[in-house]
């Protein structure tokens, strides 16, 4: 695909959904954004032992810390009235996932925030203001370890991205029906960034953090996307006494968990919500219709032992065009009110 030909209908697609844009723009709240609070801090992180490099004085060795999750928030005003919500990103991404849009429009983050919502953007351990552990990197440098104990570390092209995140059939081609603001294509790829979870302790300090920022807040929601989809799980499965509600977003879901661990996950409200195109996207990478058909034999389980599990599969629904990076699609305000609507009723019990 040349770059002309992709511009050409990058410039095609922008032009037709103009209006659509302009649409969802008028249906964003108005008015300046008022927060009680913001700020940042970090969950989780040991110590750890290093050497230092060959040609730098011994003082430079010393402790480090690692495996630490960096998470910022903002609270609203009225924030207490609702349970908060944490949001974790997926592969070769980072919390950015959540914010503005690549097209300028309200990221999820601010519109949970103004409706009365509490928001954590959490950092994967090993990712982006998380940082990671380069103690494995340093041996290989010194020699102390062979180079075949170097991680693989995932960065996603251009066209992975296009395929995995579903915008259209093959590269620089767009569904008819694309709900993803493929003009803007290229502040997307800005946020793409490598996946160093290949240097993780087993578990993934990520999903042992999750569980304690959730107890943190004396009780929360945790939202996950993609590569962390089932984080939310996970974590609950390490302790889900501050966890109150789960939402996982297009994910593989796990066949072989025992009855106990159904048995835990079925005590926490859980919603999972997919997209459109699952199986018009060929990608090595991933079977998206898989993914979903697991997730429903998942939610199967669930149901099976009492649990509160729904899947919201979008064109099941009515809705079509999503992508997989549906908190930026341009019905994203739309979705982010379906979700809004299940806290409600599911972990709020409200009418």
């Amino acid at each position: 695909m040349h770059h002309r030909h992709l511009t050409s209908v990058v410039v095609a697609v922008a032009v037709a959904t103009a209006g659509a844009a302009l649409a969802q723009r008028r249906t964003e709240p108005a008015g300046p954004l008022t927060i009680a609070s913001q700020g940042s801090f970090f969950v989780g992180g040991e110590s750890k032992r290093v050497e230092p490099l060959p040609g730098t004085p011994a003082a430079a060795g010393g402790d480090i810390t690692v495996n630490q999750m960096y998470v910022q928030y903002q609270i609203p005003p009225r924030g207490a009235r609702h349970v908060p919500v944490v949001m974790v990103h997926g592969c070769c991404l980072s919390s950015k996932t959540w914010e503005t849009t690549p097209d300028g429009r309200m990221g999820w983050d601010e519109y949970f925030v103004r409706r009365e919502r509490s928001v954590y953007l959490a950092d994967q351990v090993s990712r982006a203001r998380s940082g990671f552990d380069p103690s494995v990197i340093a041996a290989v440098k010194t020699g102390a370890a062979p180079v075949s104990a170097l991680p693989n570390i995932i960065s996603a092209s251009h066209q992975i991205g296009w395929a995995v995140f579903r915008f259209g059939p093959t590269f620089g081609t767009t569904f008819p029906d694309e709900q993803f603001p493929v003009e803007a294509i290229d502040e997307f790829y800005k946020q793409m960034i490598p996946d160093l979870n290949a240097l993780l302790p087993t578990p993934n300090p990520t999903w042992t953090n999750l569980a304690a920022l959730a107890k943190r807040l004396d009780g929360a929601v945790l939202m996950g996307h993609s590569e962390s989809g089932f984080f939310p799980e996970q974590a609950a499965l390490i302790d889900a006494s501050g966890i109150k509600g789960m939402i996982s977003i297009e994910m593989p879901c796990p066949a072989d968990l025992p009855p106990a661990s159904i048995a835990t996950l079925a005590r926490i409200p859980t919603l999972m919500m997919f997209g459109d195109h699952l199986g018009d996207s060929p990608s090595p990478l991933v079977n998206w219709q898989t993914a979903l058909d697991s997730c429903n034999a998942y939610i199967a389980k669930v149901k099976a032992v009492g649990g509160d599990a729904q899947m919201m599969h979008l064109p099941a629904m009515g809705i079509r065009g999503n992508s997989h990076m549906l908190m930026q699609d341009r019905n994203s305000n739309e979705l982010a009110d379906l979700i809004l609507a299940w806290l409600d009723r599911h972990v709020e019990k409200k009418s």
